[in-house]
């Protein structure tokens, strides 16, 4: 009889310990491992913003109102078009300006509004003085479901302090930004308009994001480059009306329209 081999490599052993321990980590076979967020943290982190208003007589003088992130030359600075007062209240000299970490106060640095997209709910605001550190824009129309991205913003506004955290968010679906109605009754006025305009679909993320995070960047995390801007409170009303109780679920405007406004000045 022929004698048979039986030994094995121990790389190939080596190779199937491996292949468990990934799948206990929740990985598939093939997948890799969740992106290291350590080294790219720092650098988007230079880049997010407050964004307020400023009133000296005003206590605090200082409002929070959104997160927003610096593009461009390094003086653009987009957000969500919510967050932006419509106009400053007669009489009152309220200033419109981004909101930077100072020690452990804040600093207040004024801004003008170029271009407002209400449809997209995006704004452009331009700083003058000193550039700050710019994000790049990447393609959304390349991004796909069930990609892993990130998010950083200021979840709960100067109520943590304004302390920039990140959460990871995977990309769960690219869905139209009005959710589907069995009939007219179910529609109120505001998911009329919406579809009285042209549809354009947004990304919707397995994360939870919070009022403060409205105009937060949504970003690959091996690159940087912003792909979408979390959109807290305003998709929410159109696509979660039904909802009575908190869905952990996020939206984020893709960044293309961005580009689109930023064309706009």
């Amino acid at each position: 009889m022929p004698f048979r081999n039986t030994f094995q490599s121990p790389h190939r052993h080596l190779a199937a310990l491996l292949a468990v321990v990934t799948l206990a980590a929740g990985a598939l076979p093939g997948q890799s491992m969740a992106t290291d967020l350590r080294p790219i943290v720092p650098v988007i982190k230079r880049s997010v913003v407050g964004i307020g208003t400023f009133e000296r007589t005003r206590s605090p003088s200082t409002v929070f109102t959104g997160t927003g992130f610096i593009v461009g030359d390094g003086l653009d600075v987009i957000t969500n078009a919510h967050v932006v007062p419509a106009a400053p209240t007669d009489g009152k000299m309220e200033q419109l300006g981004i909101v930077l970490p100072d020690g452990e106060g804040v600093r207040f640095r004024p801004a003008e509004l170029v271009s407002r997209d209400n449809e997209h709910d995006l704004a452009h605001l331009r700083l003058s003085g000193t550039p700050l550190p710019a994000l790049e824009l990447g393609d959304s129309d390349t991004v796909q479901e069930g990609q892993e991205l990130a998010l950083t913003g200021f979840p709960l506004a100067m109520a943590l302090g304004l302390h920039a955290a990140t959460h990871r968010a995977t990309l769960a679906a690219i869905t139209p930004i009005v959710r589907p109605s069995i009939g007219a009754r179910n529609l109120d006025p505001r998911q009329i308009a919406a579809l009285q305009r042209a549809p354009f679909n947004i990304f919707q993320l397995d994360g939870t994001a919070y009022p403060g995070n409205s105009g937060s960047p949504v970003y690959d995390p091996a690159t940087g480059k912003v792909v979408g801007v979390i959109n807290a409170v305003f998709v929410k009303g159109l696509k979660e009306t039904a909802i009575t109780a908190p869905s952990g679920i996020t939206y984020a405007i893709p960044a293309n329209f961005v580009r689109d406004l930023m064309r706009k000045k």
